[in-house]
């Protein structure tokens, strides 16, 4: 039985970065928040799901 996943995008707070990563819709519901490094900033922020 494989995974059922979707890729999702995640946008940072603090500047126009993106990540793009996986989440598991029937186990994680909500909108996804992560704490990630930012390139463009060269420092962690909090980078949130996308639509």
């Amino acid at each position: 039985m494989a995974k059922k996943s979707e890729i999702i995008k995640m946008k940072s707070t603090e500047s126009s970065q993106m990540y793009s990563t996986t989440k598991n819709p029937k186990t994680t519901t909500g909108r996804l928040e992560l704490k990630k490094y930012d390139k463009s900033l060269r420092r962690h922020v909090i980078f949130k799901e996308a639509k």
